[in-house]
């Protein structure tokens, strides 16, 4: 049996896994089940489930692979998530949670109006839909290349069987769902990433006390970057954008927060962000080792393309090399898929979710039944946009996949932060109307501002901190339109 069967036979094992645990916990689903789980969900199955539902396809690919040029500097970016994470509990969870809201930007309604609402919700949109497209996609070309490829598949094929899949399994119970399925996938993800760093040590001849030594000692294992403040890996500059960079896109991100906001109150919501936010600490760790193990084990056969080395096909090229036994090949896909489809299928809820609630406003309008018809026929529509989307991506793509994902969501979370700061920070009203020109203005800035910086200040590189950038105009701008309230 060759590759390419063994690698559809594992994809078929997880899915029933998936479809049983679906069934289970959402054949007897209403709208609040698929909106909010009741908020009947445990705390502790929600941390075990957030902290999956942070490791998308691209994490599992890129990170290891982006150790050669980056070193371990995300982990700079990862301790600003924790304390990120320590905020989005202490400040926005009790917030939502006293307004009883099943979109969380149902609070800029309540603070601005209904065009600051739908501003947002639709800057989510966006957002979600194209972040969640670029994380699909990474996963897509890996098994373009392990599956369709041998097979003499297309990539659009590749796509619309995987999306068809993933909405299958995400269609009937939301997030009443995801809450088991994610918690499956997190074990998956951990299993998968030991599994792989323990095979990989033995094959360099690296114990259990060898190894730390030998991973601290390789040229890709430098965490902390304080030299160069023009420098992208810069610490602060990482770190800063990672506290308000989890902020944007976990405390105003409507699908991890329809999971958080699934909890029975916001005290058990709260322990949920801080466990989950500690433990990715760990978990991000392993996949950053697994990076240095992966080159060290490679050494010069490394991908290579047009001159470049390819980082995110290194872990899948070694998983499925001729050195290694088919059983790490088959727990790399495990990996790799729990990561990707997961996530896919949380996105699809939560883009069904705010599409429904926030800008048809159909909850408002009407009956259940009616209701649940919308709400599945938005599900449909969110499915086929997201393979328009990936479609394209491949298309076009010309950057590191994970450099990508965060450029978009600095863009996009930008407005989305700037509004909530503004509102939590002032008692300010706006003009209402006006507030879409601001939002949309922001990012056309940021994007001139970030082309020419280094001509303009000397070398000096923007990175993640153009989220920060992105918010505080957005701000600004609320404030010439602010009026007393």
């Amino acid at each position: 049996m060759n590759n390419a069967w063994i690698i559809l036979l594992t994809i078929a094992f997880y899915f029933v896994l998936l479809f049983i645990i679906s069934w289970i916990t959402g054949r007897k689903t209403d709208n609040a089940g698929f909106f909010t789980g009741n908020r009947k969900s445990p705390w502790y199955m929600v941390a075990i489930a957030m902290t999956g539902a942070s490791i998308s396809g691209v994490t599992f690919i890129s990170v290891p692979g982006a150790v050669l040029t980056g070193g371990y500097s995300y982990m700079q970016m990862v301790l600003g998530f924790f304390v990120g994470s320590i905020i989005v509990a202490l400040i926005l969870i009790p917030m939502f949670y006293k307004m009883n809201l099943m979109s969380i930007y149902g609070y800029l309604e309540n603070r601005f109006g209904l065009s600051s609402y739908r501003t947002g919700a639709w800057f989510f949109f966006v957002s979600k839909m194209l972040g969640a497209s670029v994380r699909f996609f990474v996963v897509c070309v890996v098994l373009q290349t392990l599956v369709f490829d041998p097979l003499h598949m297309p990539f659009t094929l590749n796509v619309i069987l995987t999306v068809a899949l993933i909405w299958l399994y995400s269609f009937q119970g939301g997030v009443k769902s995801l809450i088991w399925t994610d918690s499956l996938k997190t074990f998956c993800l951990v299993v998968s990433v030991i599994s792989c760093i323990v095979f990989i040590s033995k094959s360099l001849g690296l114990g259990f006390f060898e190894m730390p030594s030998a991973v601290a000692s390789h040229p890709t294992s430098q965490v902390f970057f304080f030299e160069d403040f023009n420098d992208g890996r810069y610490f602060w500059k990482q770190f800063i954008a990672g506290v308000f960079m989890v902020i944007a896109t976990t405390g105003l991100d409507q699908d991890l927060m329809q999971r958080t906001l699934s909890c029975k109150n916001f005290r058990e919501s709260q322990k949920n962000m801080i466990v989950s936010a500690f433990v990715q600490i760990f978990v991000i760790g392993l996949f950053l080792v697994l990076g240095t193990l992966l080159y060290m084990y490679a050494g010069d056969n490394l991908p290579m393309k047009d001159g470049k080395v390819v980082g995110d096909a290194l872990f899948g090229g070694i998983a499925w090399s001729e050195g290694f036994p088919v059983f790490i090949g088959i727990i790399f896909i495990i990996g790799l898929i729990a990561a990707a489809y997961s996530a896919a299928g949380s996105a699809l809820t939560a883009l069904t979710t705010s599409f429904t609630v926030d800008i048809l406003k159909a909850t408002d309008k009407q009956s259940d039944k009616d209701l649940t018809l919308t709400r599945k026929l938005v599900h449909i529509i969110m499915s086929l946009l997201m393979v328009l989307v990936i479609v394209v991506f491949y298309e076009l793509n010309d950057d590191s996949a994970i450099n990508a994902v965060y450029s978009l969501a600095a863009y996009t979370y930008g407005p989305i932060l700037g509004m909530f700061v503004f509102g939590l920070a002032t008692k300010k009203a706006v003009n209402d109307r006006w507030v879409p020109v601001v939002c949309v203005l922001s990012p056309i800035l940021c994007y001139i501002l970030q082309s020419n910086s280094e001509a303009w200040f000397n070398g000096y590189q923007i990175s993640f901190e153009l989220l920060l950038i992105n918010a505080a105009i957005t701000a600004i701008g609320l404030v010439f339109i602010s009026k007393k309230k």
